[in-house]
């Protein structure tokens, strides 16, 4: 019996198609539409020519900038080094308060600076070796001599500290006050001729004048750890206010109303002052002034350097005292 419809024949069954959910893709279709992001950067691809040439320029400028510091050598904020064997030695033995010691291997054979370790070490200060490298960065290329010492900021006192200096003294108070001066070369000079003839201390203003720096520290000769430096806010009141103490403020000009060897000047409480190194006194200060004198120098010169016309008229002052007192 013959069969109906398709049946039996190879390649007639009804295929039915299926109805209802479907397993998905689970989103993996639509990652791939979406794409990989933005292209990288020709420089940003290990394979590209860029890349070696980026690496190459980063390696130069590495190379250009030198060696760089360790962060435990760095020193902090407000702290100072000061270097040099003379420097560190001197402010040493004057008792300045110093964190560090950063010392070359080498230079501990000499005789001086195994004084300043030894010093270090009693106190139980860290004594740090350093290679030459290491130093030379540290000092940015100062003449270290294989030795430095960290200190912490310089703490200035008041106007007021420095007349009550005068009064424990027993003698005639002497001040020497500088107008913007801000050259820390000039200020170092100033504190060492100070402190080497009597000086009660220096008066400086906060603004527009140099500080107390490692600069100063060196050029001074350890005379910053023994001379007090007060630093006001405004000169001209700091002035007057000691004129109200008794004080006899003198300023130094070379059109000065007289001659330094012929001011009388021995007995009396005296401020001293220096300009700075083009303008000379301001306005006010020199209003301020008791007395404004000039140095007698030769004609052709036309101008003292304010350290060097400090150092001078401290000397003469000195003299005269000297001599008043022996009368």
């Amino acid at each position: 019996m013959a069969n109906s419809g398709h049946r039996g024949r190879p390649g007639a069954v009804r295929k039915h198609a299926r109805k209802g959910s479907t397993t998905g893709s689970g989103g993996h279709r639509r990652r791939r539409l979406e794409g990989k992001g933005p292209t990288p950067k020709a420089e940003d691809r290990t394979y590209h020519p860029a890349y070696k040439r980026k690496q190459e320029r980063e390696e130069a400028e590495r190379k250009a900038q030198g060696p760089k510091l360790k962060a435990s050598l760095h020193t902090p904020a407000g702290y100072e080094l000061i270097c040099g064997r003379n420097p560190v030695y001197e402010a040493v033995q004057a008792g300045m308060p110093y964190a560090r010691v950063f010392v070359l291997s080498a230079a501990v054979y000499d005789e001086r600076l195994a004084d300043i370790i030894r010093a270090a070490m009693e106190a139980e200060v860290r004594v740090i070796e350093v290679s030459r490298t290491e130093l030379d960065l540290m000092t940015e290329g100062q003449v270290h001599q294989g030795i430095a010492i960290e200190v912490p900021p310089y703490e200035y006192v008041t106007c007021q500290d420095l007349v009550e200096r005068g009064q424990r003294s027993g003698r005639d108070g002497l001040i020497v006050a500088l107008d913007s001066v801000t050259d820390p070369h000039n200020l170092g000079a100033v504190m060492r001729s100070a402190a080497a003839f009597g000086a009660d201390g220096v008066l400086i203003p906060e603004r527009r004048a140099a500080g107390v720096s490692a600069t100063v520290w060196k050029v001074s000769a350890g005379a910053a750890a023994r001379l007090p430096v007060a630093r006001e806010t405004n000169l001209v009141r700091c002035l007057r206010d000691l004129q109200q103490a008794g004080y006899f403020v003198v300023g130094l000009a070379g059109d000065g109303q007289s001659s330094l060897p012929q001011a009388d000047l021995a007995d009396m409480p005296l401020v001293l002052v220096t300009g700075s190194e083009g303008a000379g006194l301001s306005r006010l200060v020199r209003q301020t002034c008791d007395l404004v004198v000039a140095i007698p120098i030769d004609g052709q010169t036309e101008s003292l350097n304010a350290s060097v016309a400090a150092g001078i008229a401290l000397y003469q002052i000195d003299q005269v005292r000297n001599r008043y007192a022996g009368q």
